[in-house]
Order: structure tokens, then C-alpha cells, then sequence
């Protein structure tokens, strides 16, 4: 979190200073639109920065997006280290485009040397925004709170009928056992509808979830993806 971005969660301010941080923020929207507007159907794939290449959930992420990415999608990440070069770096095994929104840290998260394209974002809510807005599909692998806020965020999108029902597919079921506990108990004290677990799948299956996404996603959206597209580099 930013010096400015703290300060204004911190409370009131001046009119004036939250005028200007609002422009600063519609600022960095526009910055993400122009850097991701041609990128293409994305998945994103969400997961934490922690693991390296020896790491057995870096080896499968990476799979998974090299599959993905011949099916012809655009891999987008978080930009950073872990799970996140994980997917860039699978999709740049396969030839396909590989795309990231990097969130700015005063100590931490330079962008991964994956990337064709990417975009530095000082917020985390737009950095957020974006990596949900251009995908088609969402893949949450092992992480910390940052995954999980991203993965209930986009559920609670779908669930509400902000955006579209896109598969949502948590990746490496063992890791997400308590998650997949307390899930099951939402729907038995019902705080979320019998229904709603249907909204993810959840599988440590390589087929299994590139069939998911390849049903729920290509299929039913009608998706007419060209595997190996070419985007030019940039960075924002």
C-alpha cells in the first residue's frame, strides 16, 4: 500500500485532497485500459509470490498456463515473483501472450522477465479491477490473503451479477481444504446459497481443468481464440 493510498484510507481529508487522489486513481485506469485494451481473452491467474521454480505449486501453475495458453488465451498475472511468473512463464513455454498488472511496493515486486506487456498500477483496488475486467477465467493457485481477497472478490462479483459467470477453477485442492470446510459450512448455516459452490470448481487435475475452462469458458462464451498471437512489448 502506498503512502497515499494509506493516507486515505486513514479518514477524512480535505475535499480538495481526495479530488485529487480520485484523479490520480481515474488516472491509473486509464493507464491499465491503454496498456491491456488489445491483449486478447484472458485468464488470470492468481497465487503467491513466495514459491520459486523448485517449488512443486510453481511447476503445476506453470503447466496449467502453457496448457492454457495453447488453447489460444492470453496469461495474466500479478506481475511479481512466484505463482505469478509461474503463469507467465508457462505461457511464454507455449508462444503465447503473457501479461501482467505489477503492483508498485516500496521494497518489494519488480515485474517478472516473462511479460510481453505489462502495466504498473499504485492501487491495489484498480490493480484488482484489472486483472479481473480482461479475463475469462480465473485460476487461484496457493497463496496468501492477497489470493484469497482476489479469488472472493471475483466470486462475489460472479455470484452477484456484476460480471458474467466465468469458471472459477482453485487449483491444488489440499492447500484449499479449510477453505473448501468452511465453504461447505457458509451453505449449512446459510450465509451463501446451496448453489454457490457450483460457481468453482476445485481439482488438482491438469485435464480436468483446462476441460473446465475450455466448457465454461471457450464454449460458452463462444470464445474464437488464435493460439500464439503475437503483442507487441510494453510497459506502462
Amino acid at each position: 500500500m502506498t503512502h497515499n493510498e494509506r493516507h486515505f484510507l486513514g479518514g477524512p481529508r480535505s475535499r480538495f485532497k481526495d479530488f485529487l487522489y480520485a484523479l490520480d486513481v481515474f488516472k491509473e485506469f486509464i493507464r491499465g485500459f491503454r496498456a491491456l485494451h488489445f491483449v486478447g481473452p484472458c485468464v488470470t491467474i492468481f497465487g503467491s509470490a513466495r514459491f520459486d521454480e523448485d517449488n512443486l505449486y510453481y511447476q503445476q501453475a506453470r503447466e496449467l498456463a502453457a496448457r492454457l495458453s495453447k488453447m489460444g488465451f492470453t496469461i495474466m498475472t500479478g506481475g511479481g515473483p512466484g505463482i505469478m511468473e509461474a503463469g507467465n512463464r508457462g505461457a511464454r513455454d507455449a508462444g503465447g501472450p503473457s501479461v501482467a498488472c505489477n503492483i508498485e511496493l516500496p521494497h518489494e515486486q519488480h515485474a517478472n522477465p516473462y511479460l510481453d506487456r505489462y502495466v504498473n498500477i499504485k492501487y491495489f483496488f484498480v490493480r484488482k479491477t484489472l486483472l479481473i475486467k480482461y479475463s475469462f477465467a480465473f485460476v487461484i493457485c496457493p497463496g496468501g490473503f492477497g489470493t484469497l481477497d482476489e479469488f472472493f472478490e471475483a466470486l462475489t462479483l460472479i455470484q452477484t451479477g456484476k460480471i458474467e459467470k466465468f469458471p472459477v477453477v482453485i487449483f491444488v485442492p489440499e492447500f484449499y481444504q479449510h477453505i473448501r470446510e468452511h465453504i461447505e459450512l457458509m451453505v449449512r448455516e446459510k450465509t451463501i446459497s446451496v448453489g454457490d459452490p457450483n460457481l468453482m470448481l476445485i481439482t488438482g487435475s491438469l485435464d480436468e481443468a483446462e476441460s473446465y475452462i475450455r466448457e465454461k469458458s471457450v464454449k460458452h462464451f463462444g470464445l474464437r481464440l488464435r493460439p500464439n498471437r503475437i503483442l507487441g512489448e510494453r510497459s506502462c
